[in-house]
């Protein structure tokens, strides 16, 4: 354990389970240079983690360590008590949303179906109608009879991300990796999104790793946060991480973090797109401003203080 690691007590009601993810000592590097080392994870099930960080600082990397695509250089890492894996049934997946090719002749029903047999060939008859009422008990979970028939590209992002989900949780996975899934989403989808994976995990103990630029639309479903920050990360609730404290120390430069209305604010991180959910927010000496959802008007950076609760 490093001083950079700050673990939450984990829930009462899971201690003695077998987490749903765990890593032990993880480090990964590319070449010389290290994203991340000496990380201890444990993720309990129906635990909902938010990964946040810049651009750069690994955590669609970790999503990609656990999905068994990138190998660590020393440590662990483990899904449901099992090395991590391509392939593995226990976890669903959830990618940003992406614009859909013109032409692309699939439906929102053949999109969730590959969540079922989309690695292996040949199901027969059995196989297909058990194939067939996973793929309609998963685009039921998701409200989203009306459109599954129709061709991906003629549906709204919100529609084909709502799809995604249903892809992911077909399989009926232990744990569920999100890849900046409100990505491009108006506030509206985000929202919607963002209770659909949330109820998952509710209903059916399923763990959550939540990458993401935009914590204020799941913030209040977030358990802990993991922040990485240039090799250096800490892990807690968010009360205990995001704070001027702690992020002034992960990036090595005055930072605030400001509480406006129940929402979240980031002011000195330089990033060009912050931990929550502004692009292009304007770098001044260290000064930048980071929101989403907080009103149509800019926030001053001239007068931080003015405008919230300094943490």
């Amino acid at each position: 354990m490093t001083a950079e690691t700050e673990l939450a007590e984990q829930p009462s009601t899971t201690d003695t389970a077998t987490p749903a993810v765990r890593l032990d000592a993880a480090r990964l590097s590319f070449g010389d240079r290290t994203l991340w080392q000496d990380l201890d994870l444990e993720v309990a099930p129906g635990e909902f983690v938010a990964v946040l960080g810049p651009n750069g600082s690994g955590k669609t990397s970790l999503l990609k360590v656990l999905l068994g695509q990138l190998g660590l250089g020393s440590g662990t890492a483990s899904i449901a008590g099992s090395p991590a894996r391509a392939g593995n049934p226990d976890i669903g997946y959830v990618p940003q949303q992406k614009t859909i090719d013109a032409g692309v002749q699939l439906r929102g029903v053949d999109l969730v179906g590959l969540g079922v047999d989309g690695h292996r060939w040949g199901l027969g008859l059995r196989g297909r109608a058990a194939r067939k009422r996973k793929v309609a008990a998963a685009i039921a979970d998701v409200g989203a009879e009306k459109f599954a028939y129709a061709p991906l590209e003629s549906m709204s992002g919100g529609e084909q991300q709502r799809l995604r989900v249903a892809q992911a949780l077909v399989g009926d996975p232990k744990v569920l990796l999100c890849d900046e899934p409100l990505l491009s989403l108006d506030l509206a989808n985000q929202r919607l999104v963002s209770e659909l994976i949330d109820r998952r995990r509710r209903t059916h103990d399923t763990a959550v790793l939540f990458v993401t630029h935009e914590i204020n639309p799941i913030l209040p479903l977030v358990d802990r946060v993991l922040y990485l920050v240039d090799g250096k990360f800490r892990i807690g609730t968010p009360d205990e991480v995001m704070t001027s404290a702690v992020l002034s120390q992960l990036y090595q430069t005055e930072v605030d973090v400001l509480r406006v209305r129940g929402r979240l604010v980031v002011v000195g991180t330089g990033d060009t797109m912050d931990v929550l959910g502004t692009a292009g927010a304007q770098h001044c000496h260290g000064a930048t401003v980071s929101e989403i959802g907080l009103s149509d008007a800019p926030l001053s950076v001239a007068e931080p203080q003015s405008s919230g609760v300094r943490s």
